[in-house]
């Protein structure tokens, strides 16, 4: 008997427009290895982010900068690996697209050569227009990202809210548009007003995927170490955390010591 259901059915780019068509919300969360993302997806996640934010949760770094493209392609083949259902979208990461439109191209086709991922995703608005092209123009499917983009984190020189001004605010408004008429398939929107987002949604027939924008959105993403409590250094208003892993970790890791120790590890039964 066919154990194939809607719920098992691979997630695709066109899926997710489906589920903004019926009003069904997307769920998105961050993995950069084989175990973790088959954790995440198995528990039934719609797009799993291989995000540059492996940068700071995983190397330690303040910014998502020092992330290089041959990083982002192990933590994406790592997390191809693992993953059935889920779509699959990689960071393409500072340096690899900006500026250089045939750099930009030859970097997303090593992401998807090399990961098998389903498809990337890049920061910016027109400023980044000729790439956008041209990696479309090579069969790429490509996610949007607007509001506060990390990768420019210098030139904001802060991580406070974007667009709460009527001139950004527009300007993100109009790089929307641009990016749904160019062929993204979707678009991320980072720390905005929940107005300016439920508008954005509103007027765009791709889905939007907001980190910090409010409930309006089409789906919400956030960074697995964030929402389970792994990491406590960091706590947006718009982060909630479902689990607090940190403590229990650390308890375990404080446990194995003192038995080891004690010599209580191993006893009989854990010797050969």
């Amino acid at each position: 008997m066919s154990t194939y259901t809607e719920d098992t059915r691979k997630v695709t780019t066109h899926r997710l427009f489906e589920m903004k068509q019926r009003g069904e919300k997307i769920s998105m969360l961050t993995a950069y290895d084989y175990s973790m993302a088959s954790i995440i997806d198995q528990a039934g996640m719609d797009v799993i982010l291989v995000g540059d934010s492996a940068s700071n949760v995983i190397a330690g770094n303040t910014t998502t900068l020092p992330m290089t493209l041959d990083q982002m392609i192990y933590h994406g083949k790592s997390v191809m690996k693992a993953v059935k259902r889920a779509l699959v979208v990689v960071d393409m990461p500072f340096g690899s697209y900006q500026g250089n439109s045939k750099e930009a191209v030859h970097s997303a086709i090593r992401i998807m050569k090399e990961t098998h991922a389903d498809c990337i995703k890049i920061e910016g608005g027109i400023e980044i227009k000729e790439s956008i092209q041209r990696i479309l123009s090579a069969g790429i499917p490509i996610m949007g990202h607007l509001g506060l983009t990390p990768q420019s984190i210098n030139k904001f020189g802060t991580y406070a809210v974007r667009a709460k001004e009527e001139a950004e605010a527009k300007k993100l408004l109009e790089d929307a548009h641009l990016l749904e008429e160019l062929g993204c398939f979707s678009l991320v929107l980072e720390k905005i007003p929940a107005s300016l987002g439920k508008r954005v949604a509103e007027e765009l027939s791709i889905p939007v995927i907001g980190i910090g924008a409010g409930g309006y959105v089409d789906g919400q993403v956030l960074v697995m170490h964030d929402m389970l409590g792994i990491n406590k250094e960091f706590s947006p208003r718009f982060l909630r955390r479902y689990a607090n892993l940190y403590d229990t970790i650390h308890d375990a890791v404080q446990h194995y010591i003192e038995d080891v120790k004690s010599k209580d590890f191993p006893n009989e039964k854990e010797s050969y």
